[in-house]
């Protein structure tokens, strides 16, 4: 009995074993399934393929402006800084006028509404209508989520991207290009607003000021003449026609003016009321300043709020599908399927 249950032992441990030569045996002989599989699925593969959306993508990389891509935006707002920091108003540190400009134009390049304005606008959305509602508008989704925008990674050293991905090379270069500048061009209608904007704020704060200014002036000027009205009078009543004090007529209150005499009163009274009030220089220039405010801005609706760092060319390799992967792929998964079919398929012995 022992002798028999330790040569059942071993033949369940001579059936559990991997027979490795008899697995290469047996794939040698369906070497046929697995090669005729690997080719069909890779051939259906490649079919496929060509029914499968074609998807290229284009690349920009972009960075802030230089000062002549300004043009005229940046005349006129150095020219409100220049304002602001004359009256005192800008005590912040603000950003430079390049960066300013170029956080607008990133701020509309990533918008969702900006990507969605662009492709109502497109030949290449309109072509692409069904005329469902539905449909449309899950076209229009697609191809909002088809620009992709990339913020720039001090940590990594990369600069603003933005990449597009449309049906053919030509087409992603060229709506890529257009995208660009179509952000560049809501980027500076913005702009343009925000100078409008400011521009009149600053013309409203500056005639106040200079209105303020007026009425002291005004003010002062009508008491000095009353004050000299008023001494001349006392002056003629009590017959003083000479000066009878020593002190300066600048130096003299109000109530002694009388004192300077007659003819110096009159005198001074025709002089006062020939000049009319006086105003300091800072009236004057706030007089000027409100003189060119009052023409309004020069608005320039044409400049360009970035530069190329990587200007968007056609690609040249397509991003799906890839049938290079596609066929090493799925002929390999036929390859799989061709040696599990010849495994089966294999002749088993049979039990006695």
């Amino acid at each position: 009995m022992g002798i028999e249950t330790m040569s059942n032992q071993n033949e369940m441990l001579v059936e559990n074993e991997l027979d490795i030569r008899g697995l290469c045996r047996t794939l040698w002989q369906g070497k046929t399934w697995i090669i005729g599989m690997a080719a069909a699925f890779a051939i259906v593969a490649i079919l496929v393929s060509f029914l499968m959306k074609q998807e290229w993508s284009a690349t920009a990389i972009t960075d802030r402006p230089t000062v002549n891509m300004l043009g005229g935006y940046y005349s006129q707002q150095q020219f409100l800084r220049n304002l602001d920091q004359r009256s005192g108003a800008n005590a912040t540190q603000e950003p430079t006028i390049a960066d300013e400009a170029y956080n607008e134009f990133i701020m509309q390049l990533a918008a969702y509404d900006t990507r969605r304005d662009f492709w109502l606008q497109t030949k290449y959305y309109q072509e692409r209508k069904e005329g469902d509602a539905k449909a449309d508008a899950a076209l229009l989704d697609e191809l909002v989520n088809n620009i992709i925008f990339q913020p720039r990674d001090d940590a990594k050293k990369t600069n603003d991207s933005v990449k597009l991905i449309a049906e053919t090379a030509a087409d992603a270069n060229q709506l890529l290009r257009q995208y660009v500048a179509f952000a560049s061009q809501q980027a500076a209608g913005h702009l343009n607003g925000e100078i409008q904007g400011a521009w009149a704020a600053r013309t409203i704060s500056l005639k106040a000021q200079v209105k303020r200014q007026e009425e002291v002036a005004s003010a002062i000027y009508q008491r000095e003449v009353k004050g000299l009205e008023q001494g001349l009078k006392i002056a003629q009543q009590q017959g003083i026609s000479s000066s009878r004090t020593d002190t300066p007529a600048e130096q003299l209150p109000a109530a002694d003016l009388f004192m300077l005499g007659r003819p110096m009163l009159q005198a001074r009274l025709e002089a006062l009321q020939a000049s009319g009030p006086s105003y300091d220089l800072d009236y004057d220039q706030n007089r000027a300043m409100l003189n060119t405010l009052n023409v309004g801005p020069t608005l320039d609706g044409k400049f360009q709020t970035y530069r190329y760092l990587r200007t968007p060319e056609e690609p040249v390799k397509r991003d799906s599908p890839r049938r290079g992967f596609m066929l090493v792929m799925w002929g390999a998964i036929g390859a799989l399927v061709g040696a599990g079919v010849a495994l089966v398929r294999r002749t088993r012995p049979q039990v006695i």
